[in-house]
């Protein structure tokens, strides 16, 4: 039985993925999950209580999959610019993942405190990889050098979710040359 609930569970996480995905935050429904599993309405509820519930679930298990990703591209990098440049690409490249396109649609979205907390709390683990690579330049304030270089990042993964302008290649190259370069290049 309790295989059983784990599968459920597992294809509810799934189906959410999906609605995320595809529609962000407005499409994660309760019956919209149920259609997508075949489940009961009442079913999920007795899996999750709310929509949050959920996605608090997602940040738990897809966040730290996606840190791990950059963390291993970081790793097999030599250089504090290469380790840079690693944390930039591997995250932009993530965006074509289902995994973490759910990742980004919770991230863009209007949650509650509980939610917004775990999201905080596992881009702090991100901020953290990338803060030793820029101490290691010569940063004098590299945590905060750190934020706004996520925030580049950030603004990337959102141009290329649009769909609409530049290639992701392109966009990727001009985030990993205006991070390495600052502004001046």
């Amino acid at each position: 039985m309790a295989e059983h609930r784990t599968m459920q569970r597992g294809a509810l996480l799934d189906a959410a993925r999906s609605l995320l995905s595809e529609g962000g935050t407005e499409a994660l429904t309760f019956p919209a999950l149920a259609e997508r599993t075949g489940l009961a309405r009442s079913s999920v509820y007795e899996y999750f209580r709310s929509r949050a519930a959920v996605v608090e679930e997602l940040c738990a298990v897809d966040f730290p999959v996606w840190a791990a990703e950059v963390e291993n591209a970081m790793q097999r990098a030599e250089t504090p610019e290469a380790k840079i440049e690693a944390y930039v690409r591997r995250q932009l490249d993530l965006v074509g993942d289902r995994r973490h396109r759910a990742v980004v649609a919770i991230s863009a979205s209007e949650l509650d405190a509980g939610a917004r907390e775990k999201i905080r709390a596992a881009h702090g683990g991100l901020i953290t990889m990338i803060v030793e690579a820029l101490g290691d330049l010569g940063h004098t304030q590299p945590r905060l050098a750190a934020m706004l270089l996520q925030g580049s990042v950030d603004a990337a993964v959102r141009r290329i979710e649009l769909g609409v302008a530049e290639e992701p290649g392109v966009i990727a190259d001009t985030a990993v040359a205006m991070v390495l370069r600052g502004v001046s290049g």
